[in-house]
């Protein structure tokens, strides 16, 4: 069994598997959580593994397990990591209400929860709250619940890219950016913009050797979501900045984006 934390270790374990010739016929199965398993990367491990269980799940350090699926090579995208929720499992509304079918929210778990953060009673109200009399750890990650039932995870509040109203999760961007073959990784961030508040912003890690082509890649991306999700203001780097599990480190990001230049800026595209 193999356990791995999203693209960050996918992408680099499947390209090692395509150019050597190595037997994982003791494999049995590979699950992936903790951080983006985009589409691009989750198809190429699929085709790679065909005879391996792969599977995702989702959850926290405060919330424990939340949901599973299975990954295969034709498994459907509908903007973020979609799964079957685990017990105890909902989505709360602004308004402390529980979401229903095409609603988005707060991802929330009751059941077995811990009483709260050590010494931290602020900490603690901020995280926990009660739903109809039931208690509740909410980490902050934004979900919605599908029409068939089914949890889409869609990212953390407080990566959301808030441009003219709209809510924009760069997991979603940063898997649109992996889709294109030039794009080894990815990380996508909101910057200042004087009229819509943020803009979507991209740092991008090309594959060793290949030419930067920003118009052909926001083409790419433009085929994969809507036009106003586009990154407007890509730097290219040399390596994009993960913490040492593999997570995306968007502390890093802002400090590069703070001290570097862009590669490019362009007019925002308004949602039709």
């Amino acid at each position: 069994m193999l356990s791995i934390i999203g693209d960050a270790m996918a992408r680099p374990l499947m390209e090692a598997l395509a150019a050597g010739a190595y037997d994982t016929s003791s494999l049995v199965s590979l699950n992936s959580t903790a951080a983006l398993f985009s589409p691009a990367v989750k198809e190429a491990t699929a085709l790679a593994l065909p005879n391996v269980f792969i599977s995702e799940a989702i959850g926290s350090t405060e919330t424990g397990f939340a949901g599973i699926a299975f990954v295969s090579a034709d498994s459907d995208h509908r903007g973020g990591t979609t799964v079957t929720a685990g017990p105890d499992v909902i989505v709360i509304d602004e308004a402390g209400g529980v979401c229903g079918p095409g609603q988005t929210g707060k991802l929330a778990r009751g059941g077995h929860i811990p009483l709260g953060y050590y010494k931290d009673p602020v900490k603690t109200a901020e995280m926990f709250t009660e739903v109809n009399g039931k208690r509740y750890a909410v980490p902050g990650d934004w979900a919605r619940i599908e029409e068939d039932g089914a949890l889409t995870l869609l990212g953390r509040g407080n990566t959301c890219v808030n441009s003219g109203g709209e809510k924009i999760y760069p997991e979603e961007v940063e898997g649109a950016l992996k889709s294109h073959p030039d794009v080894f990784d990815s990380l996508v961030i909101g910057v200042p913009d004087d009229r819509l508040g943020q803009r979507v912003a991209a740092l991008v890690q090309l594959r060793p050797g290949v030419t930067s082509d920003l118009a052909a890649l926001q083409a790419h991306v433009r085929g994969q979501i809507a036009g106003y999700k586009v990154p407007r203001t890509v730097w290219f780097v040399d390596s994009v900045g993960r913490t040492v599990s593999g997570k995306a480190d968007y502390g890093w990001a802002r400090r590069y984006v703070a001290e570097h230049s862009p590669a490019t800026q362009a007019q925002p595209e308004r949602a039709p």
